[in-house]
This record gives structure tokens, sequence and C-alpha cells, in this order.
């Protein structure tokens, strides 16, 4: 039965779901590892060379060429996407999951604008009000002047970060989107350990920290689970419109809230609970609007 109803649902829906998951481990495992006292620049380093190894054995598997044709774009999309994991898994550490999720997952709303901008996308009604409702959403969870007995105020230095990261993971999805009609996904996928791996390890300098054993084996699942991640987040942006299957993405901020409850033992406020489900609902609109359309 649930075979079936999986076979029904739409590849590129099955490809973001995969990602979203594979990235909310990828978060955990990020949070737990940063109990060990490993720098985040290491941890993306560690990540780094975990996927690079991964995907260039991808890409002799498929005998392709290494490098690329559009080098530029490769490393621009490269660079840019490394910067944004610096600044998402510094919100990681320094946020409860699933606010932090949240914040990360207003990269949506940035990659509507963007692909509007650069390729020439059309922004429909559906997805201004998912704009509109993800800013409400952002407005109500880190709640601007209002706190109460008992409730977390969320660092602002924190939340700046994480919009940041936001806005370059929509800047590095917008290219990805570019690159998709130009490049293998592997090929893709290679350039961005390519350039976190050297780029994290000069920023990080002589505050490397030798992990124990447990600490390693996280460091291997951070890797391997962001591969997942990123084969299903570059397949599903193969078949869909860029702003369109960014919404899918937003599964993730359930299987993040559910991981910090079993493992943090986070519980959201209730300003998350309001925030998360007009970003939420926000999604859902921008979804069912353009599939509407697309019938029309």
């Amino acid at each position: 039965m649930f075979y079936k109803f999986f076979l029904s649902i739409p590849i590129s829906l099955r490809f973001m779901v995969l990602s979203a998951f594979s990235f909310a481990l990828m978060t955990a495992c990020v949070k737990l590892v940063s109990t060990h006292n490993i720098p985040v620049l290491e941890i993306v380093a560690a990540r780094g060379l975990v996927s690079l190894i991964i995907s260039y054995l991808d890409i002799k598997r498929k005998k392709i060429p290494v490098w690329g044709s559009n080098k530029i774009l490769l490393i621009a999309r490269g660079t840019v996407g490394t910067f944004a994991l610096m600044c998402v898994y510094y919100a990681v550490t320094t946020l409860p999951l699933a606010e932090a999720t949240l914040l990360q997952y207003m990269y949506p709303v940035f990659t509507a604008l963007l692909a509007f901008l650069f390729l020439k996308e059309k922004v429909q009604r559906s997805t201004l009000i998912c704009i509109g409702l993800c800013l409400l959403g952002l407005l109500a969870m880190v709640k601007p002047n209002l706190s109460f007995d008992g409730e977390v105020v969320l660092p602002w230095l924190s939340v700046f970060v994480a919009l940041i990261g936001a806005l370059g993971s929509g800047t590095a999805y917008v290219i990805v989107k570019k690159l998709s009609k130009l490049e293998d996904s592997s090929v893709i996928i290679f350039y961005f350990p390519l350039i976190a791996l050297p780029l994290s390890l000069l920023l990080l300098g002589d505050n490397f920290v030798m992990p124990d054993a447990e600490a390693l084996v996280l460091l291997l699942f951070v890797g391997l689970f962001t591969q997942v991640g990123q084969v299903g987040l570059t397949k599903a942006m193969q078949t869909e419109v860029a702003a369109k299957v960014s919404a899918f993405s937003y599964v993730q901020v359930i299987f993040s809230a559910i991981l910090g409850v079993l493992f943090f033992n986070e519980i959201p406020s209730v300003w998350t609970f309001i925030g998360g489900s007009l970003i939420i609902l926000g999604a859902l609109i921008n979804v069912f609007g353009s599939n509407s359309n697309h019938k029309k």
C-alpha cells in the first residue's frame, strides 16, 4: 500500500523528500559532533573530504570529464555554497535544531526572487503569497521585542548568520538550476567539496581539534548524509522549476523538529509552531498554486 503510494508521488517530490530527510540527519550529526568541541570549519572540512571522495568516484563510474565545461559557474557554485554552509553550520550549533532549520529554509524565498532576476522564471501569485507568509513566519519566530517568562529568545547573531546562509543557499541553488542544463549532476556536486575542503582548511588554520572515535564516526555520517542530500536536491532541481521544487524541501523542518526532540530534548516553543506553520502554509500554497496554474 505504502509502496504504491510512494510510486504515485512525482519523481521530483521523491528526490526532494529524500534530500530533506538526509539533510535533517546531517544537521543532527553536526549538532552532535559540535558537543565534542569540534570547530565549525573543521566539520565543513570533514564533510568536504567525504563528499569529494564519493563525488570523484561517482564521476569515474559514469566515465565523464571531471572538470566540466562551465568552470566559472561551477567554481561560483562551490564558493557560494561553501560560505552558505559555514553560516548554516554555525546556526545549527548555536540554535535549537528546529529553529535553525526553519531559518535556513527561508532560502526558497531567495531562490524564487533570484530565479526571477537571473533565470527569467515567472514569479506566480502563489509564490508571492508564499514569500509573504514566510516573512510573517520569520517575524513570529524571532518575535522581536517580545519575550515571556520561560521563553527562550533566539540570539540575533545566530539568526542573522542563518539568514545569510539562506541567501547563500538560494544563490547556490539558482546557479545549480542554470548549470543543470549544461553539466552532469555529478560534476555539479563534485565542485562543492572541491572548493569547500581547501577553503575551510585555510580558514581553520591551527584551530584543528583531533576528534575521538565517536566524533570521527559522526563526521563521517555528516559527509555521507550530505552526499545523499545533494544528489536528491540536484536531481529534483533538474526536473522542476526552481521556485516550485524548493518548496518541497520544507519537509526537512518536520524531520529536524522530531530529531531535535529525540536527541537534544528541544521542545519547539509556541512561536516556533506559529512561525513554522506560516512558513509551511506558504510553501503548500506555492506548490498547489503552481500546479493549478499549469493545468489551466
